[in-house]
Parts: structure tokens; C-alpha cells; sequence
């Protein structure tokens, strides 16, 4: 795997509610804690979105790496209400402490995440499943392109989809990375030192969209198949 770059880009005002976002519809739903029991989620299927991102119109400066000792080959693409990218998954335990993401268990753990939950307090990687997104460079400005924190990510791996919210920021070349809810969910090894998926994960962030609360699963999955729905229908 792959080593993380130490570094947490500040999210200050990031998460701030964008016009025309569309609503949750779910704001008074209680946060989920259990994390997600396992996916097929929603009622879109994997088979209609891939179908849907079959082609690739790059709206990145470049391309990113999936690891740091790999070359760049992944691009980020663009699509009528989302963006896109095919590439692996490294495991992310960053946030709160908990059984699974700890110092102890993770090599690169940071007690942080570049989004916070209602209360204040980071994310929980081990309950929550969330994406990460590359730091804002010259290559790609996510904020610039509708996405932003606690918008909603389908995560797409082995026929099987899951709904995950973009809760973190990492290194600004590397791309490919997800908590430790979402591997599991998806039936990929969740260890954040030895785990992961090569490849194979195809992650679509739908624009201008946010749960809340960002730590409320259940939230993200309505939201999900709503704007998953409404993503086969313009594209």
C-alpha cells in the first residue's frame, strides 16, 4: 500500500451549503452509528451506473496516481450532475479512535478528518463510510466542480454499490481512497496497513449535494438513490 502523505488540508468553510443544492430530505434522520450492514444499497444497480461511465471526459488538469510509486493514469471525469473516477481503494481510519482505526492498527492514522461531524468532532472511519478526495491543486479543484463535504459518492465494486459521503482531503497526486465502513462494506479487506483493492472501485460524486447530518448514513443512502436515479435519467 501505499504511503499516505501526512498532511490534512484545512477544511474551513468547505462544507458550506452551495445554491442549488439539492435536500437531503433527511435532515431529521438520526445519525447512523452501526455503519452500514452491507451493500447492494439503494435500488439503482451497479450494471445501470458503469453503464453510465463507460466513456471518460476529462475535466482534470492531468492525471492522478493510485499510489505513490505508481505513474499517473487516472483521470477525473465529468458528467451531466456528477463527477467520476475508476481507480483502487487504499483504506482511510482517520478520525476518531476506535477499535479498528487507532494508532495501533494503522501506521498513517491522523485522530482527524478534513470534515467534522454536527457536533464538532471528526468523522468515524470505522462506522461511517466516507470518501476521500484529493487536496486541491493544480491538477483538480474539487470545490470547483460541486463537490464538496458531505456531498454523496456512489462507490461501485464487484457489482455492488454503496453510498458514502466525501468526508476527508489527501495528498494532492494520489487518488483512490476510502474509510474503513465503505471496504468493509463493499466486501474489501478493511485494514487500513495490509488491506484494500488494487483496483477495480469506481467512485461517481454526485454535484451539488449534501447530507445532513454528513455522519447520518441512512441520510446518504436516500439522498444517493435519489440523485442516482436522477444521474441514468440525464446522462
Amino acid at each position: 500500500m501505499r504511503l499516505r502523505t501526512l498532511t490534512l488540508a484545512a477544511a474551513s468553510g468547505a462544507a458550506l451549503l452551495a445554491a442549488g443544492v439539492l435536500p437531503a430530505n433527511a435532515s431529521a434522520t438520526a445519525p447512523s452509528t452501526a455503519g452500514p450492514k452491507s451493500a447492494q444499497e439503494g435500488s439503482v444497480s451497479a450494471a445501470d451506473l458503469l453503464a453510465k461511465v463507460q466513456s471518460c471526459s476529462q475535466i482534470s488538469n492531468g492525471k492522478y496516481k493510485t499510489d505513490d510509486e505508481t505513474s499517473a493514469t487516472v483521470p477525473v471525469c465529468g458528467k451531466n450532475g456528477a463527477v467520476f473516477w475508476k481507480a483502487d481503494m487504499d483504506v482511510d481510519c482517520d478520525g476518531q479512535r476506535t477499535t479498528n482505526c487507532n494508532e495501533d492498527r494503522d501506521p498513517w492514522y491522523q485522530d482527524d478528518t478534513a470534515f467534522h461531524q454536527s457536533d464538532g468532532k471528526p468523522l468515524k472511519a470505522e462506522t461511517l463510510p466516507y470518501v476521500v478526495v484529493p487536496s486541491s491543486s493544480s491538477i483538480w479543484n474539487y470545490s470547483g466542480a460541486g463537490i464538496k463535504g458531505g456531498g454523496v459518492v456512489a462507490v461501485i465494486y464487484n457489482n455492488k454499490v454503496e453510498y458514502a459521503v466525501v468526508g476527508d482531503t489527501g495528498p494532492t497526486k494520489i487518488i483512490g481512497e476510502a474509510s474503513y465502513a465503505t471496504a468493509k462494506a463493499l466486501g474489501i479487506d478493511p485494514d487500513p496497513a495490509t488491506g484494500g483493492a488494487d483496483s477495480g472501485v469506481t467512485y461517481i460524486l454526485f454535484k451539488n449535494s449534501k447530507v445532513s447530518p454528513i455522519e447520518s448514513h441512512s441520510a446518504a443512502v436516500s439522498l444517493g438513490d435519489q440523485l442516482a436515479k436522477q444521474f441514468l435519467a440525464n446522462n
